[in-house]
């Protein structure tokens, strides 16, 4: 046995763990299962539920709480023998049985009727741990719903007290919204002043609420979970790429779920992307359409529509491919291979942003988002985390816990941490000191560089006063992208020498995959090709209704360079096609027939061409490129935010009649603190 483990004997098995571990840790680790409410391996323990009760041989005559006793205060035994826990004896199982008894005392017995009935851990804790009686006869409590917002139902005569929802909303979330009061039967869980939550987090006291007092509203009584078809997946409404579970009933998207990725989103899910799935059905674009000569969009068929695009795509014409946020890297290395059989060219840097091409310790970064953890200091520059990737802001946080130092450079936000301010520009990093950066090379330090930072002509220049920074710092690099599909993009090379603006004027033909942030000027004949009736759409002389992202699969790759893969959940709406299928029909249409007929065959061809995006759930090292001379005009420019709002953000986003109410609601508050209202 090593010096940092300790022998314990758990059901007459002799195991070494790690002293710091608690009972429930140490039986976990040997496959033990251990009933709990209360507890959460990401929260603190509040040891309040007492169902995870074991028996302690030679410690006090009564069971003990496993969640809350490490092994290193448990006494070996009269002649040094290693401590004996038991986890069925007779007293554990009269003890769970006393314990289940007393929380289904003022329980209603509603599961019929409720909504988390299928999926309710109290539901299968009484049955595996329970009795099939109840001694009690009194009436039982009943206490006030909340009203916590559009998001989370209340049921609040079924909460059993377990603060699950109050410790993630105070410890995660960082937006201390929610608290207990009052005493014994008194005692209850609500919302401070009676106010609805704020936080961009919120959802996940769903998942956290071990009984069916906090539900889901927009979801509430619509399915069963034996009913739904689950799909995991990948989210796409921010570059985090957080791992998802889409449950479906025939062609409907149900409600989405997190799953757990401890190297990306751990078990948590923002709101926009949990909540959105009702966009997926609102202004779909389910028929190709045609603009007239009255200007008017008119409904037409795909041989019409291949049609009038072979008329426009001659020989002499400039064609033009640019990316939306949404878009795979299948469809984005067919529409490559399209364009460039056409001479044309391809832009995924759309409107006033830089990315270095072919320089993916810059796009993508050095670091991982695990390496959030263990930084010591954190340089936020040019970005606003909690807008732009609340899961992220989350391990930010949870970082500042510990003792990192945040420091933030550019527009001024709110955060859920206290940070260091600087400065709205660059030069405010020229403050600190030859000494701070001397000593600064000895910590680990991350810097988050946000997209706001690389907008405007001066982009270039501020990505190399970042990078010199790095270099002066010894830090790592973390580039915060707000779109899913830019990475892949980037590492397929769907850039062009001109830049978004140049390549425009250029154009005689834009092919448009699902770019609807920006304005694409007069002169351009334009193909719309994407799932959502958007400012894409209103400015297209060509609609070709594609697929959305949870009716195709494909590769995305994440912030952080990290390739995943998404999977179809239900079907398409209407006459909508995959996209890499739609450019594989345009391409016979225009007589460059692509080399592979099939999505398998195209992801082959990819995984050949690109081996980086084929090393799914890996995230390589990227190699360092030296820091250019930049112009010192940069470092005079304000560092604003991608994002005022973080709930529409896009297409899909825009759609959900929710997520408006989302963001109306916060438009309210900020308004109330004084803050500025987009």
């Amino acid at each position: 046995m090593t010096d940092n483990l300790r022998k314990v004997v758990i059901d007459n098995v002799e195991i070494d763990v790690d002293p710091a571990f608690t009972i429930m840790q140490a039986c976990e680790k040997m496959n033990k299962e251990i009933p709990r409410f209360c507890y959460h391996e990401r929260l603190s323990i509040a040891g309040n539920c007492r169902m995870c009760l074991v028996e302690v041989v030679g410690g006090p005559p009564k069971p003990m709480a496993s969640c809350a006793l490490q092994i290193k205060d448990l006494r070996p035994g009269p002649n040094g023998e290693p401590p004996i826990i038991k986890t069925n004896s007779p007293m554990v199982k009269k003890a769970r049985e006393g314990v289940m008894e007393f929380l289904l005392i003022n329980h209603p017995l509603d599961c019929p009727i409720c909504d988390q009935g299928g999926e309710c851990d109290l539901q299968d804790q009484a049955l595996s741990y329970g009795v099939d009686f109840s001694r009690y006869r009194e009436p039982k409590r009943a206490a006030l719903d909340v009203n916590l917002g559009p998001l989370v139902e209340t049921n609040m005569t079924r909460c059993i007290s377990c603060t699950r929802c109050v410790r993630f909303i105070t410890e995660v979330a960082g937006v201390p919204e929610m608290g207990q009061i009052g005493r014994g039967e008194s005692s209850e869980i609500t919302s401070y002043l009676g106010q609805t939550l704020t936080s961009e987090l919120q959802g996940n006291i769903i998942d956290l609420c071990p009984v069916g007092a906090l539900t889901s509203k927009p979801y509430a009584f619509s399915a069963r979970p034996w009913e739904l078809i689950k799909t995991n997946t990948i989210d796409v409404m921010d570059a985090l790429g957080s791992n998802i579970r889409v449950d479906s009933k025939g062609k409907r998207i149900m409600r989405i779920i997190p799953r757990n990725h401890d190297g990306i989103n751990e078990e948590w899910l923002s709101d926009k992307s949990r909540f959105m799935w009702d966009g997926l059905s609102r202004q779909r674009l389910d028929k190709p359409y045609i603009r007239n000569i009255s200007g008017r969009l008119e409904e037409t068929t795909w041989d019409l529509a291949f049609n009038a695009i072979s008329d426009k795509c001659l020989p002499a014409a400039k064609i033009l491919a640019i990316s939306g946020d949404l878009v795979s890297a299948e469809t984005l290395y067919a529409a490559k291979k399209l364009v460039n059989s056409l001479k044309g060219k391809t832009e995924c840097r759309i409107g006033d942003s830089y990315l270095p091409p072919r320089d993916r310790a810059a796009y993508a970064g050095t670091a991982h988002i695990g390496g959030i953890d263990v930084a010591e200091q954190i340089f936020l520059i040019g970005t606003n985390p909690r807008l732009e990737a609340p899961v992220l802001n989350a391990r930010i946080r949870r970082a500042w816990l510990r003792g990192a130092e945040i420091k933030l450079v550019g527009e001024p936000v709110s955060l859920t941490y206290e940070y260091q301010y600087l400065g709205p520009k660059l030069k405010d990093l020229s403050k600190l000191s030859s000494n701070f950066l001397k000593a600064n090379q000895l910590k680990n330090t991350l810097i988050i560089l946000g997209q706001g930072a690389l907008l405007g002509e001066e982009g270039p220049d501020v990505l190399h006063a970042v990078k010199d920074f790095k270099e002066k710092t010894n830090s790592e690099l973390l580039t915060l992208h707000v779109a899913a599909s830019k990475v892949g993009a980037m590492d397929l090379d769907f850039v062009c020498d001109m830049g978004y603006h140049s390549s425009i004027k250029w154009s005689d033909v834009v092919l448009n995959l699902g770019v609807d942030d920006y304005e694409i000027p007069k002169g351009p004949f334009v193909i719309y090709q994407g799932s959502h009736g958007d400012r894409g759409a209103e400015r297209a002389d060509i609609i070709l209704p594609g697929c959305a992202f949870t009716e195709e699969s494909g590769t995305f790759v994440n912030t952080e360079g990290r390739p995943q893969m998404a999977f179809k959940a239900c079907e398409t709406v209407g006459d909508a096609r995959e996209n890499w299928a739609i450019l594989r029909a345009l391409s016979e249409r225009l007589n460059v027939p692509f080399s592979f007929n099939s999505f398998d065959e195209l992801r082959t061809q990819l995984f050949h061409d690109k081996p980086l995006l084929g090393a799914i759930d890996e995230v390589p090292t990227n190699a360092w490129k030296s820091s250019q001379k930049f112009s010192k005009k940069c470092l005079e420019k304000n560092l604003n935010t991608v994002f005022k709002d973080h709930y529409l953000t896009n297409a899909i986003a825009r759609s959900s009649v929710l997520l408006a109410e989302l963001s109306k609601n916060k438009n309210k508050v900020n308004s109330k603190k004084g803050l500025k209202v987009t």
